[in-house]
């Protein structure tokens, strides 16, 4: 990446990150707000690429489902926000006349874990801006360490086929970013249990890492660079968000697993 394209790409990311900082302290509809606009964002980069004409005919039907989910999140409702992404994403695969219906249908669904899975983390009354402090500490010291260190050292590539610039180098430096910043925040934030929480931090980490594999590979189907444009030096919210999104999906359901959906931020936390 040349310094023109990297300061670009600095600069994109030091308005967005107060944002998304600012909203994730102020919880309750700012962050769902938030939250919903980027889910948006990413439907809208989902079915453009792989609807083709009839994109903007089922766009209104997901956006429908997601503005739907969003309004009950708002209320502190959880299961039927869930419904209406399933529901919504069942329909667009029904009206979608492509060879993949599912497969348009499933971005519903990819869009909507960019909004129930924060939103249900930041939930939780007392451990909700710690968790999403924790899921972005993890996720963006990966993101950054991963392409320096993959930058600085080379190495074997992690996935060629799905992305050519990406090397194992890069991916254990993501991780290892990833653990330091969660043992610091366990020690500022009085969280305790150091050992457990690098232990979850490690598996965001490969969750996220993941996730930016599994958008690349979705580019390379279409033959595109980035998902869009909307962001100066990033891309699209995909290009942006896709590690973010599996990390929070996984800390969701292990939050849930061990504390219950009232409690999910809790669950990941407190070991």
């Amino acid at each position: 990446m040349r310094a023109r394209e990297l300061s670009v790409r600095i600069i994109s990311a030091l308005v967005l990150m107060p944002l998304a900082l600012g909203a994730a302290y102020l919880g309750g509809r700012p962050f769902v707000a938030l939250c919903t606009v980027a889910a948006l964002g990413i439907w809208w980069e989902w079915v453009t690429l792989s609807a083709g004409r009839e994109a903007w005919s089922l766009m209104t039907t997901g956006a429908g489902a997601l503005i739907a989910a969003a309004v009950f999140l708002s209320v502190g409702w959880i299961v039927t926000p869930v419904a209406c992404i399933a529901g919504g994403a069942l329909l667009v695969a029904m009206l979608a006349r492509s060879e993949r219906p599912l497969w348009i249908g499933l971005g519903v669904a990819y869009a909507g874990g960019m909004l129930v899975a924060p939103t249900m983390l930041r939930s939780d009354p007392d451990y909700g801006w710690r968790a999403i402090l924790f899921l972005f500490g993890v996720v963006w010291s990966t993101d950054i360490a991963a392409y320096f260190v993959g930058r600085a050292v080379g190495g074997p590539k992690l996935a060629p086929r799905l992305s050519p610039n990406k090397t194992w180098s890069g991916a254990l430096g993501g991780a290892g970013a990833g653990v330091i910043t969660a043992v610091i925040l366990a020690a500022t934030a009085d969280l305790g249990h150091a050992a457990a929480l690098a232990l979850v931090a490690l598996a965001l980490s490969a969750a996220a890492q993941a996730g930016d594999l599994f958008e690349s590979a979705f580019k390379r189907w279409y033959g595109v660079k980035d998902a869009s444009a909307l962001i100066p030096g990033h891309g699209g919210l995909m290009d942006r968000l896709d590690g973010f999104i599996a990390a929070a999906l996984l800390a969701t359901i292990l939050g849930v697993l061990r504390d219950g959906a009232g409690a999910p931020a809790h669950g990941l936390l407190v070991w």
